[in-house]
């Protein structure tokens, strides 16, 4: 699980996103409220819709807010899940990357990657 998250505010803009993303070298973040709870996700293919109406208009900024693409319906982990059922739900979800959530605040994020690069390190016994 990675616990330094980069996240997003509902009223950052696309075009800001999409800095981070390019510079961060990720593919999506979480987007929190003031109080620091989850409220969506972010991610590269939601700011395509943006990217797309910016074509129609001739605009090269992306000035919508990040409320108005982010995906609404999160999907989230606890932290105590086992490795085991974490993959069996990515695979079962098709879904990328899990929000870690306790007590309605997000405490990190877990990614297909974090589980790939775990398998190698566990004992056999643990199997």
């Amino acid at each position: 699980m990675t616990a330094n998250l980069i996240t997003f505010r509902p009223e950052d803009t696309i075009d800001h996103v999409i800095t981070v993303l390019t510079r961060k070298r990720i593919s999506g973040a979480p987007v929190v409220d003031d109080n620091g709870r989850l409220v969506g996700m972010i991610s590269e293919g939601d700011c395509l819709k943006e990217i797309i109406k910016g074509q129609y208009t001739n605009t090269p900024k992306f000035p919508a807010a990040v409320s108005e693409h982010m995906t609404t319906q999160v999907f989230t982990l606890p932290p105590d899940i086992s490795i085991f059922d974490a993959a069996d739900r990515f695979l079962t979800m098709k879904i990328r990357r899990f929000p870690v959530v306790k007590d309605d605040k997000i405490i990190g994020q877990i990614s297909v990657s974090d589980i790939v690069r775990a398998m190698p390190k566990l004992k056999a016994s643990t199997w």
